[in-house]
């Protein structure tokens, strides 16, 4: 089946310095330095960048954090509570600018 997304693609992420070796190589650095252990562990980060590929919606970015996250010792469980967390903020964001509606029904007299 043919798909805008193609799992081919995500091996080939670093061929984007073809274009602009010099930018591509301090974003991948910095991109590296990022995941290191700090105050945050390594599992933990990869854990992060779970939720948030699933609150951006890149499919890239679930399956290589499904991955890391495997990798790094990480089980399903945990990996579907930081899903939801990622879903909890996605959908409190969402209602929250409910306020804002009312708001505004509030100043037409409704």
């Amino acid at each position: 089946m043919e798909t805008y997304y193609k799992p081919e693609h995500l091996p080939k992420f670093g061929e984007i310095a073809k274009g602009g070796k010099e930018l591509a190589d301090k974003f991948f650095a910095w991109y590296g330095a990022v995941f290191q252990d700090g105050a945050l562990t390594a599992r933990e980060k990869s854990l992060i960048a779970l939720a948030v590929a699933h609150a951006v919606q890149c499919p890239y970015c679930i399956d290589a954090y499904s991955e890391d996250c495997l990798r790094k010792g990480s089980d399903l469980e945990q990996m579907t509570e930081a899903v939801h967390v990622a879903a909890a903020i996605r959908g409190g964001a969402s209602l929250v600018h409910g306020v804002q509606m009312m708001e505004h029904v509030s100043r037409k007299g409704m």
